[in-house]
């Protein structure tokens, strides 16, 4: 996986890779497909919802330029696995899911692999975390069809938010930086993401 799927296709972030080979995949899976878990493809974890391929999760990581000081917010943990590569790197990582089986899942991947610089919960991760703001770095694991105004509001100022923006079926995965209070995106890659639901659909 890192050399054939990361390191050929432009993924050179040292702590990205290295963070990546040390997280068991396989325990953020369904059992059953086990044997896929370093396959280079989103597998399902239920609840329609997916893990993403190891590509996107080493691009997504290594776009935010994670440092060990970084206090992280991230909007969907579905399985947990971005959580536990960023968990690695950063100093805290705050991860938000809205799904209640997956949150509570999760958390107790996190605790039984002695993940204990993540703090999870169950909620709707529109508004994001007031209360640990601000963050260095933001990374959104659902799509919407614009980045939620909490959540720039909620980024430090020089820091990075990363998210896919754009439709149900494909994305756009915009990566954002604030500049004097003010956001200015670039285009990272197309991507695929399940959508945001919550507020963000209201």
């Amino acid at each position: 996986m890192i050399d054939s799927d990361l390191k050929a296709r432009g993924i050179t972030n040292q702590a990205t890779l290295t963070a990546m080979s040390a997280v068991p995949r396989e325990k953020f899976i369904p059992p059953s497909l086990a044997n896929q878990a370093y396959a280079d493809h989103p597998l399902p974890i239920g609840e329609g919802q997916t893990i993403s391929q190891p590509y996107i999760v080493a691009l997504m990581t290594q776009a935010i330029d994670p440092k060990k000081t970084d206090k992280v917010l991230e909007i969907g943990t579905g399985s947990g696995y971005q959580a536990a590569v960023l968990s690695l790197i950063v100093d805290h990582v705050y991860s938000i899911e809205i799904v209640g089986s997956l949150a509570e899942s999760a958390r107790k991947i996190f605790d039984t692999l002695g993940y204990v610089n993540i703090t999870s919960v169950h909620a709707d991760g529109y508004k994001g975390w007031p209360e640990y703001a601000p963050f260095d770095k933001i990374i959104v694991t659902a799509a919407s069809d614009a980045v939620p105004t909490p959540l720039e509001e909620q980024l430090a100022e020089g820091g990075l938010l990363i998210m896919p923006v754009g439709g149900s079926r494909y994305q756009t995965l915009l990566l954002g930086t604030k500049t004097d209070g003010k956001m200015s995106y670039r285009r990272v890659s197309d991507v695929r993401f399940v959508p945001m639901t919550g507020e963000a659909q209201n």
